[in-house]
């Protein structure tokens, strides 16, 4: 194997200074105050313009061609790994030139701060961090030029210098929203899980500005324990039972033959086909998707009548030979897009490519445009927010709204133990 990339390994400490100076006497305090306030007056001004002079000059800064990557120690060591070899593997595939990478490793706060304050940031890239936690630090080094690309989840911190590369929720079911016909009606079923409450909580907003409407909703506790009832409660299972006996009672008291037919008919069903809703959300993955979601089906929910509808989290070819899934839909692109990655992935490292790890992939890629351009921090500033601008990668095109990634989605049906794209 030929290993390409050289990492440098830093780990510098800082102590602050602390400078405390005071006046004694209430005679002095009184007249410095007073002159200080006639100085205030006449130096406000040129402050002013000197602040200004000071930004300007800071945002005509060239982005530096030396890109720091940080790693906690307490991250996922499986995680950082693969981001590492993923950026190693982006490095030779793109024949990157003119662009350097570093590793920063850090067990604490305080080193992880040590480690940002003892570098020049003006201009500064960093990739990272991973964690909501480490990320939370990284707001304060904006006005000192630095730019962070974090790979939190935690949409909150996406502002100012600190862009945040990941797979939201909300793109996704913008996306499947989108896709949606007009006036459809919508069911979602969740785990009483981050994850889950997470999709509850944007799944209003989204669904206000589309022509669907949500129609119900219903939880169930990641045991899975009262997912049965949940299901029930979502199609309203008894309701619907009661109702079809009824129709088999008055049918069964007729005696003409359309009766009797339609009577023949209806003992096959547990319940009448008369849903509230044209598509349910199933906002699950894993191994609880693959238990839940054949209990829709057992509990009357037709996967022939009502569309199932996944997130970007059912990418994942071991639900693909489900029964209850095959018809499904959700948002995300077309595995031959990464199908490269993947296998070259597997043949250098041995070992199979995590579905998150085309993230820093796709990064690379986008830093090696932002500094070969030869970007100053105000140029790249309008670059990232510029919303009208796509760069091209593995996971679809993409851009920054709020400082967080968005990309083109298309929708994906599952068919058979396959998947197609039905939808750009």
């Amino acid at each position: 194997m030929i290993f390409f990339l050289f990492f440098i390994i830093l780990l510098v400490s800082c102590a602050p200074v602390n400078n405390n100076s005071g006046v004694n006497k209430k005679s002095l305090q009184k007249k410095s105050l007073s002159v200080d306030a006639q100085e205030n007056k006449q130096t406000t001004p040129i402050k002013e313009k000197n602040n200004e002079k000071k930004i300007n000059s800071k945002m005509k800064a060239k982005i530096q061609n030396k890109v720091t990557i940080i790693l906690s120690n307490k991250d996922d060591p499986n995680i950082a790994l693969q981001f590492l070899n993923t950026i190693e593997l982006a490095v030779y595939k793109k024949k990157l030139n003119n662009i350097y990478f570093d590793i920063k490793r850090y067990d604490t706060a305080e080193e992880l701060i040590n480690i940002v304050e003892d570098m020049n940031l003006l201009g500064k890239i960093f990739i990272g961090p991973i964690s909501t936690r480490d990320t939370e630090l990284m707001g304060r080094y904006c006005e000192e030029g630095a730019v962070f690309f974090s790979f939190s989840s935690n949409k909150t911190l996406a502002d100012d210098c600190v862009y945040l590369v990941n797979f939201f929720p909300d793109n996704e079911m913008r996306a499947v929203f989108n896709y949606f016909p007009n006036n459809s009606r919508i069911a979602l079923l969740y785990p009483e899980n981050s994850y889950g409450f997470g999709i509850n909580m944007i799944i209003d907003s989204i669904a206000n500005k589309s022509d669907s409407v949500i129609i119900n909703r219903a939880s169930y506790n990641e045991s899975l324990s009262n997912a049965p009832e949940a299901i029930k409660e979502l199609g309203k299972y008894e309701l619907r039972k009661y109702e079809l006996n009824r129709q088999k009672k008055i049918l069964a008291s007729k005696k003409d033959d359309e009766s009797k037919k339609r009577l023949i008919k209806l003992e096959r069903f547990q319940t009448t086909q008369n849903f509230d809703f044209t598509h349910v959300i199933i906002a699950d993955y894993g191994l609880r998707l693959l238990q839940v979601a054949p209990l829709l089906p057992y509990y009357d929910i037709d996967p022939n009548i009502v569309k199932f509808v996944g997130t970007g989290a059912w990418d994942d070819e071991v639900f693909y030979d489900e029964p209850s899934l095959n018809g499904a839909i959700y948002p995300g692109i077309e595995f031959d897009n990464r199908e490269e990655l993947v296998r070259d992935y597997y043949e250098l490292y041995g070992e199979k490519l995590l579905r998150i790890s085309t993230l820093p992939y796709d990064l690379v890629g986008l830093l090696d445009f932002v500094i070969n351009k030869n970007e100053n921090l105000d140029s790249l500033y309008a670059l990232l927010n510029n919303n009208n601008l796509r760069f091209s990668g593995l996971d679809g095109s993409f851009y920054f709204l709020n400082n967080s990634i968005e990309r083109d989605l298309g929708i994906l049906k599952i068919n058979k133990g396959t998947v197609e794209l039905i939808s750009k």
